[in-house]
């Protein structure tokens, strides 16, 4: 099949009640949704469809030298030890089904193809499609939409696969990211 599943910063810093940026309503927005109850019915249907699965996330090295230090968002990353590569922060969630044969990307940015080997991964595996949900909608996913589009990627976003820091962002990202690509919810998505 030539299709991908993308999630996307699903790690224990941005969605764990003891994560450093829950606070930013990350954690309570995907227990209120049922977010990696979600989460695990789309993982268990691509693997039943043998698509690719790609877990993509965030973070730093120990020294924070690919952090952008002028960013609103990743500015203070290195002040308050967050979001460093190979600790506990940078883990995947553990509601996240990983796999050996899963691919594991790492970025240093929001989008998921910024200097990342996203597009290399897909164009070698014949990929056409891809299937993306994450965290934030407004942000890394918004980015990687926006992004796939313009690689020529036919894009759907799992609505219900997706954490923002609150209804508002998430709709309203929803809502300006339906003009590039489809919007379904998980338990639509592979009828």
């Amino acid at each position: 099949m030539n299709t991908a599943l993308i999630l996307i910063d699903f790690i224990n810093e941005i969605v764990n009640e003891k994560g450093k940026l829950s606070s930013k309503g990350y954690f309570s927005f995907a227990k209120e949704n049922n977010v990696f109850k979600n989460i695990s019915f789309i993982i268990e249907k691509a693997r039943q469809k043998n698509i690719l699965i790609i877990h993509v996330k965030v973070g730093f090295s120990k020294n924070y030298n690919e952090q952008p230090k002028e960013s609103p968002l990743f500015g203070k990353a290195k002040e308050f030890q967050a979001l460093k590569l190979n600790t506990w922060a940078t883990d995947f969630y553990k509601e996240i089904d990983i796999k050996e044969e899963d691919i594991i990307i790492i970025k240093h940015r929001v989008s998921a193809f910024y200097s990342t080997s996203l597009d290399l991964v897909l164009k070698n595996n014949n990929i056409k499609s891809v299937i993306i949900a994450g965290v934030a909608t407004d942000l890394a996913v918004s980015s990687t939409v926006r992004d796939a589009h313009d690689r020529d990627y036919k894009v759907t976003i799992v609505s219900d696969c997706c954490i923002a820091g609150n209804i508002k962002d998430h709709e309203g990202a929803l809502l300006s990211l339906s003009k590039i690509s489809d919007i379904k919810k998980s338990q639509e998505l592979f009828i």
